[in-house]
């Protein structure tokens, strides 16, 4: 879905020495990255929002009416860029659980990892919007330390049980 570069900066910084993030914006020599796994992304919005309360598969034109929330990132990796943004109105957000807060009040519509609207989905808070020209995406996530600073035991502990989650 987006490809954000605040693990990214914090790793290269030396904040962090490990990190998990998505896809890195552009290649990055500094940067040791390996696949860990995958996170499948949906569309949701309030089942009281009037995007969730339309029949049929929704189209740009549809959705472009209707604000969509967005993640957006603090790091200047990606700076001006956008990632599967539809909307002509955004509300940005610096974090998930802002934007998931947002999307229960019916502010909005946007994606999700699909674990963290689950329950809501289920409970009938959100509801998962059938679009057109947007099938689900699984997002890739992977480990990042920096290459001239190999992590240590834990660290090397940690991506390798990642890997073997992922």
């Amino acid at each position: 879905m987006s490809r954000l570069g605040a693990v990214t900066q914090l790793v290269l910084d030396g904040v962090a020495s490990v990190g998990v993030s998505g896809p890195l914006p552009g290649r990055m020599d500094a940067v040791e990255q390996g696949a860990v796994g995958m996170v499948k992304l949906i569309a949701v919005a309030a089942h009281t929002h009037p995007l969730a309360r339309r029949k049929g598969a929704l189209t740009t034109a549809i959705l472009r009416e209707h604000v969509q929330l967005v993640l957006t990132d603090r790091s200047t990796l990606t700076r001006g860029q956008d990632f599967s943004v539809i909307a002509t109105q955004t509300w940005r957000l610096a974090d998930l659980g802002a934007k998931h807060a947002l999307l229960l009040a019916g502010l909005g519509w946007g994606s999700m990892p699909e674990w963290m609207v689950r329950e809501d989905i289920a409970a009938g808070r959100l509801v998962r919007l059938a679009i057109s020209t947007w099938e689900d995406s699984l997002y890739p996530l992977q480990s990042l330390h920096r290459a001239d600073r190999p992590p240590g035991p834990a660290g090397r502990w940690l991506i390798q049980r990642l890997r073997e989650l992922g």
